[in-house]
């Protein structure tokens, strides 16, 4: 009640500076008419003062009754919680009784469900990622429901349910030992899907017009190789294709496709050179250069040696041989003494030494030259190598040994280069010695001819 005469003088003195303010607006007021409409104001502030207490006290007996409800359902929750867990440790020991009971009667069969249970998991883990599973579809389902009713205290195993288990095991190993064809869609390179013929060997491969195919377990699909392996792989697998009876060599990935995933990735001879970089490149260059010399100067030194041995044969003395331009010098000089014609001779085989051995320093120059190349592609190739070591770390294995490969393909580029270019050398250098040395034999026996007839 305090509140509301606080209230009400304040809302008295608010009304009267209102109609103080609109009076001295608009015209003076007496005092008896400043009275009367005070008495009239506050007439109508107690008036709703009292209407404003009556609704104050309704509410007031509305917010009891719903506090009493909420009372009420609150102490009903409660009782309810308290009878639902007493339920429940009653049903916990009725549950562990009955836990009890099934363990008593299962006895020994418990252990035969686990063993079964661990089967059956085992068995689906396989089904998913097996080759057969390419043409046999939905096994893994199968074993998988097995594997949870095993794994389920409330589900016993029927003797249905075990020979099935036993079934699709038994299954698995007969397909391993058969090749079977059938039809199914194959994603090809493209991306396009094809129904082919389909050729799967064992539990091992499965191929397609002679290409190798690989099975998604994740999306149950088919796809071929985007790299497929080398040539005399693909060949093996096109005649087993191609074969309706007998035996066909045939290269088998006991893993279902993980070694030919591995294989497939190695690198082929374009590739390996092409990891040789420039320095790989400038020694097959001066590979390919030292090659075209020596077979010029095979060819050559072969003619040369047809045309001397044509010239043995004859007395008269050709133009068209080193050995007749060197006996031509005997006719050119008939009286000089044997001293004198000695060195002319000597002279003429020096001239025609250049045609017999020209080039063949230039061939020795580049089996030195090949193998430093490649020490130094693969120095290089080091060096690159232990910086990405630096900046990456150790942690992968391949990127030390994909570098170093990589540094050592050019020392292999350089010795492929370097041992034939040797061996050429040393063929024609061989050749043409004993070109000369037929040439010093005859000018030997032309010197001691004359020397003979000076005598």
């Amino acid at each position: 009640m305090s509140f509301l005469k606080s209230f009400s003088r304040k809302a008295l003195l608010v009304s009267s500076m209102a109609l103080s303010t609109s009076a001295f607006a608009n015209e003076p007021m007496d005092l008896d008419t400043l009275l009367k409409t005070l008495e009239s104001g506050q007439a109508a502030q107690t008036q709703q003062n009292k209407q404003r207490e009556a609704e104050f006290r309704s509410r007031e007996d509305q917010q009891v009754r719903m506090l009493n409800s909420l009372v009420s359902d609150r102490n009903n929750q409660l009782n309810r919680s308290e009878r639902m867990e007493t339920q429940f440790e009653e049903n916990e020991i009725k549950l562990g009784n009955l836990s009890d009971t099934l363990s008593k009667r299962m006895g020994s069969l418990k252990e035969l469900f686990g063993v079964l249970q661990q089967a059956s998991g085992d068995a689906s883990s396989k089904f998913r990622t097996s080759v057969v599973s390419a043409e046999i579809q939905n096994r893994s389902d199968v074993m998988d429901e097995m594997a949870k009713k095993m794994g389920s205290t409330s589900k016993l195993a029927s003797i249905e349910d075990i020979e099935k288990v036993w079934f699709e095991l038994q299954r698995e190993m007969t397909e391993q030992g058969k090749v079977s064809r059938y039809n199914t869609d194959v994603i090809v390179a493209g991306g396009e899907k094809v129904n082919k013929e389909v050729m799967r060997v064992g539990a091992f491969n499965l191929i397609a017009d002679g290409k190798y195919l690989t099975f998604n377990p994740e999306t149950n699909t088919i796809s071929e190789l985007t790299r497929q392996p080398v040539s005399r792989f693909q060949q093996s697998a096109a005649d087993l294709q191609g074969a309706s009876s007998g035996n066909v060599d045939f290269a088998l990935d006991p893993t279902g496709g993980s070694i030919l995933g591995l294989l497939v990735q190695a690198p082929n001879r374009k590739e390996q050179v092409e990891q040789g970089g420039v320095v790989g490149y400038v020694i097959l260059a001066v590979g390919a250069l030292a090659l075209l010399i020596a077979l010029e100067r095979f060819v050559s030194l072969m003619l040369i040696g047809a045309k001397i041995k044509r010239q043995l044969k004859s007395d008269v003395a050709k133009d068209d041989n080193p050995l007749g331009r060197v006996m031509k010098v005997k006719e050119q000089y008939p009286d000089v003494a044997y001293d004198t014609l000695e060195l002319k001779l000597s002279e003429a085989i020096l001239r025609e030494m250049p045609k017999i051995t020209r080039n063949l320093t230039l061939i020795k120059i580049i089996s030195v030259v090949a193998p430093l190349l490649g020490l130094l592609g693969t120095v290089t190739g080091m060096i690159n190598t232990f910086q990405a070591i630096t900046l990456f770390g150790t942690g992968d294995p391949k990127l030390m040994a994909g570098g170093i490969s990589t540094a050592l393909v050019t020392t292999v580029l350089g010795l492929v280069v370097a041992i034939p270019t040797v061996f050429l050398y040393t063929v024609l250098n061989t050749r043409s010695r004993n070109l000369l040395l037929i040439l010093q034999e005859q000018s030997a026996g032309i010197i001691a001819e004359r020397s003979e007839k000076g005598a």
